[in-house]
Parts: structure tokens; sequence; C-alpha cells
């Protein structure tokens, strides 16, 4: 107990998290809910907002949204941001061409450009952890981006073959087995070592990034009413539940498979530190349906650390001044809370007592007399 005090104590001392902020699609909302979620000074206590690309996009979106407060220093790179300031390091000089509500070639490349300067930084120490703000990946992918979104491409330049997605909210956390694929695929991508494998993530996750000690994990069936014995399917007795039983043969708690819709309608969610869903829209459907606006996306299973909004460029209303800026702010706070965890962790586990076989113990006791 007198460690772990220790350590908060240490950790409330050191200087703000530097949080670096890619800045998305410019012709969607991105530019707005980091306005937004930035707008109160009292997050420059716990952190250095860093954003990657131009004070040109802010001036525009500004005077289009008729923001007034929103103030920022900038930069030419990350070494000259200065602490308790909003810092946009302006990696793009020239004139820039809006269209607001497209998807667009430009829009793309620009959203790509300051993705991979915030992860340059990232990778080399100068920023602690990464906030994305959101992109389109049709105009993306005409840029020349070749992932389906962000989790794959930060797994990539990690050097894994793929990361775990989740969503977090409050009082509720949904993993995916799988993210970015058809429908149609999801069936063929199932085995019983990759639903082992997301299990482990998932609960090496919550314990290493949420402080929960023994997770309990819920794992969903794939199919109608978890596959009926067999009867709607044979993916659950075939990959889904030896997955399952692999895992607790390792000590790990996790249940199912369970039917997705009795799940969400009932109560037993609130069983469980997370859900584990099989495919996309089984898992998020149901969480952004209870969670819109307070969810945060967290790529778990990689060396960094990074979050976004749980929301898309919602082209259906930029320029109006109707997004909200709550899933950014807590997505920036959420990377701050995990790297903290992560420091704290390290602290308390540094230098561990060594465990002394008898003898020596009562040679050590002999010395002492």
């Amino acid at each position: 107990m007198d460690k772990v005090k220790e350590s908060n104590k240490n950790i409330s001392s050191k200087k703000p998290v530097r949080v670096g902020i890619s800045i998305g699609d410019v012709n969607g909302i991105g530019p707005e809910v980091v306005m937004k979620a930035l707008n109160d000074n009292r997050l420059l206590l716990d952190c250095t907002p860093v954003i990657y690309g131009s004070s040109k996009v802010f001036s525009f979106h500004k005077k289009r949204l008729n923001i007034r407060e929103f103030n920022t220093f900038n930069s030419d790179s990350i070494d000259g941001v200065k602490n308790k300031k909003i810092n946009i390091v302006n990696i793009w000089k020239n004139n820039l061409k809006f269209e607001l509500g497209k998807a667009t070639e430009e829009g793309g490349r620009l959203a790509f450009e300051s993705l991979e300067a915030a992860t340059k930084d990232l990778a080399s120490g100068k920023i602690d952890v990464l906030v994305t703000a959101p992109i389109s990946k049709d105009a993306m992918n005409k840029s020349g981006f070749k992932f389906p979104g962000h989790t794959e491409y930060l797994a990539d330049m990690s050097g894994q073959d793929e990361a775990l997605m989740l969503m977090i909210a409050p009082n509720l956390r949904v993993g995916l087995v799988t993210s970015h694929i058809p429908l149609k695929e999801v069936p063929l991508s199932l085995s019983a070592d990759k639903v082992f494998d997301k299990i482990k993530a998932f609960s090496a996750s919550l314990y290493k990034d949420f402080g929960i000690r023994r997770p309990k994990i819920a794992v969903f069936g794939v199919n109608p009413h978890a596959g009926e014995s067999g009867k709607m399917g044979t993916e659950e007795q075939e990959s889904i539940l030896p997955g399952i039983e692999k895992a607790r043969m390792q000590g790990l708690l996790a249940f199912g498979p369970f039917p997705a819709d009795g799940f969400f309608g009932s109560n037993a969610r609130n069983n469980y530190d997370g859900i584990l869903a099989m495919y996309h829209d089984q898992g998020l459907a149901a969480f952004k349906a209870l969670s819109f606006d307070e969810g945060v996306n967290f790529t778990a299973g990689l060396p960094i650390i990074r979050t976004s909004p749980d929301h898309g460029t919602a082209y259906d209303i930029v320029g109006e001044n109707k997004a909200s800026g709550a899933s950014m702010r807590n997505a920036i706070y959420m990377a701050i809370d995990v790297f903290w965890n992560h420091q704290m962790e390290k602290e308390i586990t540094s230098n561990p007592l060594k465990i002394q076989k008898k003898e020596d113990r009562r040679r050590d006791k002999r010395r002492e007399i």
C-alpha cells in the first residue's frame, strides 16, 4: 500500500502528458470536435495537446462555426511546442482546399499526412499518446491509404499482425474478434486460436490499461441464438467454444458463447467487465445505441496508446455547429488515464522483493545475530 501511495505521489508531480492529435478529415467534423473538446482550459493541467495539421484548418472552421474562443500556439515541429498551450504543429504551409461534407482525395491525403506525422513522433517518444480524429475510409483509400482503418494501420506500424479494437464507455466495454471486414468473411475468419487470442488480449488490456485485476469476459456466438446447439450454424461448436475453453484452461475468466440480442437486452452485461463480439456491427450497433457521444475507441494490444471518438466524420452535419465534443474529450482523458495506469504499473512492479529459500533466510538471520 505504501508503495502505491508513493507511486501516486510521484505520478502527480510529473509534467502533463503530451497528447498527439491527428486532425482527421478536414472536410468532416474532426476540427469542430477537437476545438470543442479542448475548450476547457482545465484540461491543460493534465495534458499538453499537440495537433498535427495547420492553423489554417482551424481558422477556416472557426469562422464557419462562429467559434471565437480557441487560442493556439503554432510551431513548425514538435520540438517547439509549449506546455499549458494548445499546440498546432503546422505540417502544411500551402493554402488548402475545403469541400465540406465530401470524401475527397485531397481530404484523405491531408488526414493521412497528419496521422503519419503524429505516429512518427509517437514512435520516437516525442508525444506520449495518440488521439485520432475521425477519418473517411473512402477519402483515405482515394489518397492511397491501404488499410481498412486506424487500428490496422497502427498494428502494421507497430510490427504486429493485428490489434484488438475496443469500444469503451463508463459501464460498457466491447471488443471485436473481427473488425473491418465484409460480413460474409466473418465465419471464415473465425478459429479457436483466433478467439482465444482475442480473449487473451482483451483480458490483458482490462488488467494493464484499465486496472481490472481479474476481468470477466462474456463471449458472443456468431449465429442467431448462438447456433442453437448446431441447428443454426456450427461456428460456436467448432471455433468459439473451443477458444473459450482454451482460455479457461489458462486461468482466464471467459464465459459463453451468448446470443448477442438477449445479452444486450438484459442486465447480464452488468455481470462482466468486457464483452467480446464476433464482428463489427454485432458489438458496435448496441454499443452506440447505449453510449453514443460518450464512448471511446481504444486500440488494445499494441506498444502504444491510441484512442479516438466513437463516431465518424458526420458529413451530414459538418459546418452546422451541431457536433458534440464529448466523445473526443473522453478519448483524450482516457488516453491520459491509460498512460498513468501504465506508469503506475511500472512503479509498483519495479525492484520486486526476491523470494528467499528457507536456508537463505536462516543464514541471513544468523548473520544479523
